[in-house]
């Protein structure tokens, strides 16, 4: 029975059992100061540098976008001021344009006026010349028809 009893699983725990478990205890701390410490920092520095570096990325790409908007919001605000202005100069021209047309027609008006008044000042000279001729043909024609001497005061227009 002893022979069966040693090839017999046992169930009930004996002292090779504790010596086992200790071993293996011994083992994983040996194994984990020696091989999984080494490895997990590594793993780790790995992981933060890759974290690190992508998180820089990021910051990076968040700089980029907000320079990006910075300068399309720069570059709106300048066009927005180049439109003002350039419709500021539009109206100073127009202002100047019509400036320009009153003095113009201000200066029109006067030489319209001027001109008028030369041409009643002619108009009258002319009067007076038409009538002194028409005198002077009514007296050579009174003259011719009457065959004689007609003085000059006689004929009244």
């Amino acid at each position: 029975m002893l022979a069966f009893a040693e090839s017999s699983i046992q169930l009930v725990p004996d002292g090779t059992l504790l010596f086992h478990m200790a071993l293996i205890i011994v083992m994983v701390a040996l194994l984990n100061a020696t091989f999984l410490k080494p490895i997990n920092r590594v793993l780790g520095e790995r992981e933060r540098r890759t974290k690190g570096r992508l998180t820089e990325a990021q910051r990076a790409l968040l700089t980029v976008d907000e320079r990006i908007r910075e300068y399309e919001r720069r570059l709106r605000e300048a066009r927005a001021q180049g439109y003002a202005l350039m419709e500021e100069e539009r109206a100073v021209m127009s202002r100047e344009r019509e400036k320009r047309v009153a003095d113009v027609r201000s200066e029109i008006t006067s030489w319209l006026s001027d001109q008028k008044q030369t041409l009643s000042k002619n108009a009258e000279q002319v009067k007076v010349l038409l009538k002194a001729d028409a005198r002077n043909r009514a007296l050579e024609i009174s003259r011719h028809i009457l065959r004689r001497e007609i003085p000059q005061g006689s004929i009244t227009t």
